[in-house]
């Protein structure tokens, strides 16, 4: 671990604050009228997911931290949490499942990157991507003549989750959804 100042700030930018890990999810440098410059930023917590705002002034030193991501491929959930196993060593790493990103989209066999601390080789978070491929296996079928423009029904992904996707979308199809607002994106392959 090494220190760096506000300059190095960017998104994705990993300092140490308290013992925890904290994530730089936006920031912005800002020089006032009259007094000092600073940089107001908002962090997430990578453990936690818990997201703060917090104000630095300009050059202040932080300890920055540096993470590894990992692919992984999900494998089974027990009691003790979720179990993963690293596709190049074929090494297996167990996370609560509360340190799970998005994990309501994750099917078994499902891929996933995890973020490891690099001074401690400890995992921290895994992190689903932006977007899924998941089969429909339970939704109402579509009333014919039902064409409404934007009209939605529930649907029952094979990871569990519940979405809205239009009319025309069956048991089977193939859906892409966005895993940061459970929308629908497009159906990537028919039944």
């Amino acid at each position: 671990m090494g220190t760096a100042d506000t300059t190095r700030f960017r998104n994705g930018f990993t300092m140490e604050l308290n013992k925890e890990l904290w994530q730089i999810v936006k920031f912005q440098h800002v020089k006032p009228g009259k007094g000092g410059a600073f940089v107001r930023t908002t962090l997430r917590n990578v453990r936690t997911g818990r997201v703060v705002d917090r104000t630095f002034r300009a050059g202040e030193k932080v300890i920055e931290a540096r993470v590894e991501r990992r692919a992984h491929q999900y494998l089974y959930q027990d009691g003790f949490g979720m179990h993963f196993m690293n596709m190049e060593d074929f090494s297996q790493v167990m996370l609560p499942a509360e340190q799970v990103s998005k994990r309501k989209y994750l099917k078994e066999g499902g891929m996933i990157d995890i973020l490891f601390h690099a001074q401690t080789e400890q995992p921290v978070l895994a992190e689903l991507a932006k977007s899924v491929d998941l089969e429909v296996v339970r939704s109402d079928p579509g009333i014919k003549g039902d064409t409404a423009t934007g009209a939605t029904k529930t649907a029952t992904l094979e990871s569990g989750a519940e979405i809205n996707v239009p009319l025309f979308v069956s048991q089977g199809d193939i859906v892409r959804v966005n895993t940061d607002t459970g929308d629908y994106i497009t159906r990537v392959s028919a039944a």
